[in-house]
């Protein structure tokens, strides 16, 4: 997993964005006050009780994600003349990791995790046991998928609240760092909130923006992907998704909110669907609204050919600032947050900025993959 920086051409783009092309430590007391040293003492092994019990309570619901690549043919040079047709691949590889959240067998990971639909995925759990996966729901909207597998009486993980975080609160990871260390738990703190990233690589051909992530220094790796991010309670507050290339303990997680609803939607209806608007597009903050005197909201990159967003007449520069009534703020999940409290089929009005004057466009939403 890499974070990558957009680049942008001239324009509005560069000014808003400056981008161009190319356990606590307590100190032993001195003295013979045994009172203070007992007191931290007790805080030391109160906070690592909490990390251990939320390890011990949530791992179980803790799975490695496997891939079992198809065996190919390939035409290799005989040494003694002529071509040989020899078989490769077929090998299975740990490479990710997910979490239950359903008794008979429904998983959360992330969509890039098993993106390729020509592989088959194995889901392992804690002590070994291995299933396969046969339904993947991949969210158009976000770096998200539903994995379904035959199962019943499973483990589950308790879904928290990611509404109300706050920097400072101790966070637990657990996953399969690196495709190798199944059920490896990392602890450390939440270190910024409402953050937007562009993750992916483009060398692979994917670069996606996620908007509202949660910023954290407890360790994740390759590997981690799909892994639960929890609080000292054990509830699931994120989905671990991506590290920042070149650092040290930066990593981010999707908000479990944002999958909440589309856990209960397959729960009920047995499908996994979005609404679709069809832009990309970048936050305007609040502070580079003010020092580039414009309005704060979603400055449009990209508009999908026959998306409901270009048949509404959003233009790429246009700045969204309001839809469905509500402002585009960033730290409470952005345009995408917004639009995923509609549903397909919903006219929806779209305040747009353009060329200094305000417009309001109609969208009609449609079913994500139509």
């Amino acid at each position: 997993m890499v974070i990558v920086v957009a680049v942008f051409g001239g324009g509005i783009a560069d000014r808003l964005f400056g981008i161009r092309p190319l356990d606590y430590i307590f100190p032993r007391s001195a003295t013979s006050d045994t009172g203070f040293q007992a007191i931290t003492e007790r805080q030391v092994i109160k906070e690592e009780s909490l990390v251990i019990e939320a390890i011990k309570k949530a791992s179980p619901a803790v799975v490695t994600i496997s891939v079992q690549t198809p065996k190919r043919k390939v035409l290799q040079f005989n040494p003694f003349g002529g071509l040989d047709v020899r078989e490769q691949g077929g090998g299975q590889q740990d490479l990710a990791t997910g979490f239950i959240v359903s008794a008979d067998g429904l998983l959360v990971t992330n969509k890039h995790v098993v993106s390729n639909s020509e592989y088959k995925y194995i889901v392992i759990d804690k002590d070994g046991k291995e299933y396969e996966v046969k339904n993947i729901y991949r969210d158009p909207a976000n770096d998200l998928a539903l994995l379904k597998i035959d199962a019943s009486g499973l483990p589950i993980v308790e879904l928290g609240d990611s509404e109300n975080l706050q920097v400072g609160q101790t966070v637990v990871a657990i996953g399969t760092p690196l495709g190798e260390f199944r059920q490896s738990a990392t602890s450390g703190i939440i270190s910024g909130l409402g953050r937007g990233i562009d993750a992916g690589n483009p060398f692979e051909g994917y670069v996606e923006r996620l908007d509202n992530i949660i910023q954290t220094d407890a360790a994740i790796n390759p590997g981690n992907s799909g892994g639960p991010l929890l609080d000292s309670g054990a509830r699931v507050i994120g989905i671990n998704v991506a590290v920042a290339a070149g650092a040290q303990n930066i990593g981010f997680a999707i908000p479990i909110n944002v999958v909440k609803s589309s856990i209960e939607q397959f729960r009920q209806t047995g499908e996994f669907t979005r609404p679709f608007l069809g832009v990309q597009y970048q936050v305007i903050s609040r502070e580079a609204a003010l020092a580039n005197e414009l309005p704060q909201g979603a400055y449009v990159r990209g508009v999908v050919d026959g998306s409901p967003a270009e048949l509404a007449g959003i233009k790429v520069e246009d700045i969204i600032v309001k839809f469905g009534g509500e402002k585009i703020d960033a730290e409470k999940g952005g345009l995408a947050q917004l639009v995923n409290t509609h549903k397909a089929g919903d006219v929806v009005q779209v305040e747009i900025w353009r060329d200094g004057k305000s417009q309001i466009l109609s969208v009609n939403l449609v079913k994500a993959g139509e």
